[in-house]
């Protein structure tokens, strides 16, 4: 609901703020006072397009401001999925801005938006049907989503909902899981090459070190073996080898002895030194006899360690990363193979869930081609009590392809109006007609109130062209029995559609000096409102027994209302 709006530097708008209530809300006044400026306000507020050239006279920038009370939840909801932010209060304040350079800025509870989402808010919250664009009703969406209310298919549309979501959600992961196929099918062959490369390669730890240990062994044995040999002969196989020096000096040693207690001791050393030379050089023939020279067990480690070596540098591991990394092969190739298992598994689900989606938007489909009679029956009856008995209307649901996965179901909705007979019916969005066009949006809004707990504010403009007093008190009746469910603003020129108005404001315009500005002013007392209804009566000439007809129009339209 519009709780307040104000304007400033619109044109005649120097500085107008108004504060709006509940229910069928009028705006009266004379030709040229303004009306439609204020609903052209209302409309630059909402996103539509506005230009440098309406901004007033003498001054730099224009400014709308509204504040929307958001009283439901649904409101709340699809605001915030509009703002994508949280709303925290049940007011909504929008303001648009337009300065002499041209340039347009829109804010939202004081945070900087873009005009589109003015408009997308403005299509959620406001019907407004007249000489400008109208919203809602006259889309195809929006028109299946309340004939789908009307009709109670709302578990239908469920079903729908949930199986089109679900063939969607499988149609993602099978995008995915194809468009990774070809880099998928490559990584499995390549996963399998290496772990038949690897485990071919029969890898050991710390394998490399250790052969680079033998290599140098091998390379070098005939030298290890002189060596080692060398070292048993000097020590104790050739004439004059250390073991005889040894025991040479062992028994001299004794023979001194006996001269000096302390030659005891060196004989005793010596004697001691004997055993572990014959030691070290009995190991050193070993080690002289075990280093030998083998060509063909050098060629094999060096073929062994050529073979690491280019593992080593095919894959940018060492022998004992490549282990670690073979652990991981298998995991891989599991998960791989998964993958390519999931999409045969989703071709076949994706198959039952495009069955499931074919079988919920027929039924749904079926309850709208009941329903769709029904609204037209409904609003056809009302449209013979708002002055156009020759009226046709007619709804045709035409089949939608369920490839793409329309979000509504497999049918488009265009609700077509013929207005007069021999001419041919049109969709509501083309029909030409203001006033044609916003009674039958009044004989729509009032089939379906009860059905659309969001957009709440309807504004109607034109709505009584070409309309006589017995027919706009028609239109006045259907307008306040609209105004029981939603906010309903109508800028009128009949007294007869005014007087059945919960609220009624006049709007004027005046001149002080070289200024003419536009003024609202709420008619708050009942003398007000018959002045006020007298005037659009007779105008200036208007008389006693004027106010008299306007009371009493007033006093009927209020029992009406009410009772």
């Amino acid at each position: 609901m519009l709780r307040e709006l104000a304007v400033q530097n619109l044109a005649l708008i120097e500085d107008v703020r108004v504060e709006l209530r509940p229910g069928f809300c009028a705006w009266t006044g004379e030709t040229g006072a303004g009306k439609s400026l204020l609903l052209g306000a209302l409309g630059l507020l909402l996103g539509e397009r506005g230009s440098a050239d309406l901004i007033r006279t003498g001054a730099d920038e224009l400014r709308v401001t509204g504040r929307f009370e958001l009283s439901r939840p649904e409101q709340r909801a699809l605001a915030a999925e509009v703002l994508q932010a949280p709303i925290d209060d049940e007011d909504l304040i929008l303001t648009r801005r337009l300065s002499r350079s041209g340039r347009s800025s829109a804010l939202v509870n004081d945070v900087p938006v873009a005009v589109a989402t003015l408009r997308r808010i403005g299509e959620m919250l406001v019907d407004v049907h007249g000489q400008r664009e109208s919203y809602s009703l006259l889309q195809p969406a929006y028109q299946l989503d309340l004939l789908d209310a009307f009709g109670k298919l709302t578990e239908p549309r469920k079903r729908y909902a949930a199986a089109a979501e679900r063939v969607r959600e499988l149609r993602r992961q099978h995008r995915t899981l194809d468009e990774a196929r070809q880099t998928r099918q490559r990584e499995l062959s390549l996963v399998r090459f290496e772990r038949e490369d690897l485990d071919a390669a029969k890898l050991q730890p710390g394998e490399l070190p250790a052969l680079g240990k033998e290599r140098e062994t091998l390379v070098h044995a005939q030298s290890l073996a002189q060596f080692t040999g060398t070292v048993a002969a000097r020590l104790a196989d050739d004439d004059g080898a250390v073991v005889d020096v040894v025991s040479r000096l062992v028994k001299e040693a004794n023979r001194w002895a006996a001269l000096d207690p302390k030659l005891a001791e060196v004989a005793s050393r010596l004697e001691a030194l004997k055993p572990e030379v014959e030691d070290l050089a009995e190991t050193a023939r070993d080690l002289s006899e075990r280093f030998e020279a083998d060509p063909d067990r050098l060629e094999e480690v060096e073929g062994r360690i050529g073979t690491l070596k280019k593992l080593q540098a095919r894959y940018g591991k060492t022998p004992d990363e490549l282990i670690a990394y073979r652990a991981t092969l298998d995991a891989r190739e599991s998960e791989l193979q998964k993958q390519e298992d999931d999409l045969a598994g989703i071709d076949e689900a994706l198959a039952a869930a495009f069955a499931e989606l074919r079988d919920a938007a027929a039924v749904l489909s079926k309850g709208r081609a009941k329903v769709a009679k029904k609204l037209v029956a409904d609003t056809q009856k009302h449209l013979a009590d708002l002055g156009m008995p020759l009226a046709k209307l007619d709804a045709t649901l035409e089949p939608v392809p369920l490839d793409d996965v329309p979000a509504a179901g497999a049918d488009h909705l265009d609700l077509m109006l013929c207005a007069n007979p021999g001419e041919p019916a049109r969709p509501l969005r083309k029909v030409a007609s203001g006033g044609e066009l916003s009674r039958t949006m009044l004989a729509l809004k009032t089939v379906l109130a009860a059905h659309d707990p969001v957009r709440t504010l309807v504004v109607f403009d034109e709505i009584d062209a070409n309309v006589g007093g017995r027919l706009g008190d028609v239109l006045g009746q259907k307008l306040a029995s609209l105004g029981a469910t939603h906010q309903v603003l109508c800028v009128t020129h009949l007294p007869q559609v005014a007087s059945y108005a919960a609220h009624q404001w006049t709007i004027r315009k005046s001149s002080t000096g070289k200024k003419t500005a536009t003024t609202i002013n709420e008619l708050t007392g009942e003398d007000a409102r018959v002045e006020e209804l007298a005037l659009m009566l007779r105008g200036e000439s208007r008389s006693e027994t004027t106010r008299k007809e306007a009371a009493e129009m007033l006093r009927a339209a209020n029992q009406l209302r009410v009772g």
